[in-house]
């Protein structure tokens, strides 16, 4: 199927013919909110110190930011067609970037908590309308190749969050983990401008008001009970939330079968690669959210490591993400969509469950080589589910695509850090001990992996030939010098 790009309207900058200088520039915005997010998490226990009160009060920050991009996904995509992908994206960074300078200024708790609300607005029209942009912006044959470009960043980003977080914390003011995102962001308004062009759809929606309460209470209902519903936090609470949240998904379904324009389309479920790559992308996110969190907390309750090198030993996986580069599309050239994501889905399973074997026994250089594999296999997968998820859109309803798949990838990893945390807490209740051991980390990291290897049955569900014509294309696209 040829996409058709939109019109470009007249005081756009000319098309950039380069994809790669197109993703980077995105990719910047979604690099700094991946590295705010996971910094943020290592600085908490300084925060309470600063501000007199206890650890867990603190996570409010955490949770207004949840709150926000439960509510603000959806709509992004009527965000991007109202008002245009390009000024959408260029203020949702500026929207983020307010933020951070109200957090690095906040005086009090409750002031960060409102900061972090307002980054939520910007962060979640930040990554479904990025990627609006970028879909819009390329040609189909550099579909593939601008997609790896476009993760590196922003796994990077959450990669490299442990790590800084800790160097900040150890070195300088934790303020200063909100004053890096001003440069950084700065940096991307400009080159959206000068570089990116402004592509409008050809169609008007209606707003969809209903539907935005509605999948607002549905979202933040099942994100908060997720949180909570573990036995170590507030578990008499959190499952009546999950079962709101199943009410509202319910009432959703309900008004989304009578409405011409539903914020979250789900007819877009029709589409049988957008389907496959929804159902088989979500089950190994939750993989990938939980795995940051598991091993930094394994490396620094197992192995007595300090939370700098619990963090710097993650950049493995950033090694594996930036090897697969350069291997996506000829991967894909030779296997296709269904079986490269069969095969690689399998192996990133095998080398994820690798790390439930981790002992403190075991070489630095050892666990270190099992993540760049993870890294590898991973880059792989997430670059072809976010390529394959949109060969068969059209383009009038591409927005509608991107903040209903962004729905469902925020929505996921964060289950995928709640399901680990549930499990650790579940075994050392049952074993009547305050922390995880290291049967209990492994027990973790199998569920988890688990729950991914299921993405098999839906890639295997891929039609043999599913995106050949879009790997071919970006083949001969990879052989032939940018222009």
């Amino acid at each position: 199927m040829t996409k058709t790009l939109p019109a470009i309207q007249a005081d756009a900058p000319p098309v950039v013919r380069d994809y790669r200088l197109i993703a980077l520039i995105i990719a910047s915005a979604l690099f700094m909110e991946n590295l705010d997010a996971t910094v943020l998490t290592t600085a908490l226990p300084t925060l309470a110190r600063d501000f007199g009160v206890t650890p867990p009060a603190v996570s409010v920050t955490v949770t207004a930011y949840l709150l926000a991009l439960a509510v603000f996904v959806p709509v992004s995509g009527y965000m991007a067609d109202r008002f245009g992908a390009r000024n959408v994206f260029r203020s949702a960074i500026l929207i983020f970037m307010a933020g951070s300078l109200v957090c690095a200024l906040a005086p009090s708790l409750l002031t960060i908590a409102v900061a972090r609300f307002v980054q939520g607005m910007g962060g979640a029209m930040m990554v479904p309308v990025g990627r609006l942009v970028l879909l819009r912006s390329v040609e189909k044959n550099e579909f593939v190749a601008s997609q790896a470009w476009l993760l590196m960043p922003g796994l990077l980003g959450t990669i490299l969050g442990p790590p800084v977080g800790g160097f900040i914390v150890t070195f300088l003011d934790w303020r200063w983990i909100f004053w890096i995102n001003l440069p950084i962001g700065a940096v991307g308004i400009y080159l959206i401008g000068r570089f990116i062009p402004e592509l409008r759809s050809s169609t008007s929606r209606r707003f969809d008001g209903t539907g935005f309460v509605v999948s607002g209470l549905a979202l933040s209902a099942l994100m908060f009970g997720f949180e909570l519903a573990g036995p170590a936090h507030e578990p008499h609470l959190g499952w009546p939330l999950i079962l709101l949240g199943a009410v509202m998904v319910v009432v959703y379904l309900w008004h989304s079968s009578r409405s011409s324009d539903p914020i979250l389309d789900l007819s877009l479920l029709r589409i049988p690669t957008f389907r496959l790559a929804m159902i088989g992308g979500s089950l190994t996110r939750i993989t990938q959210g939980a795995q940051p969190y598991l091993l930094s907390l394994m490396m620094q309750l197992g192995f007595g490591f300090t939370a700098f090198q619990s963090g710097a030993i993650t950049l493995a996986t950033a090694l594996g993400t930036f090897a697969m580069k350069s291997q996506v599309v000829r991967i894909l050239r030779h296997l296709g969509f269904r079986n490269g994501l069969v095969l690689m889905g399998l192996l990133g399973g095998c080398t994820y469950a690798a790390c439930g074997f981790f002992q403190p026994g075991w070489p630095v250089s050892a666990m270190f080589c099992v993540l760049v594999l993870a890294g590898f296999f991973m880059s792989f997968q997430f670059t072809a589910y976010n390529t394959i998820a949109y060969d068969e859109i059209p383009a009038d309803r591409m927005s509608s695509a991107t903040s209903f798949y962004s729905t469902f990838q925020q929505l996921t990893l964060s289950l995928g850090i709640c399901t680990a945390a549930t499990v650790l807490q579940l075994m050392a209740a049952r074993e009547g001990s305050e922390d995880p051991d290291f049967t209990d980390f492994s027990l973790a990291f199998w569920v988890v992996t688990g729950i991914s290897l299921c993405s098999f049955f839906a890639n295997i569900r891929f039609h043999p030939q599913a995106g050949a014509e879009l790997a071919r294309r970006s083949a001969n696209a990879s052989s032939t010098p940018a222009g």
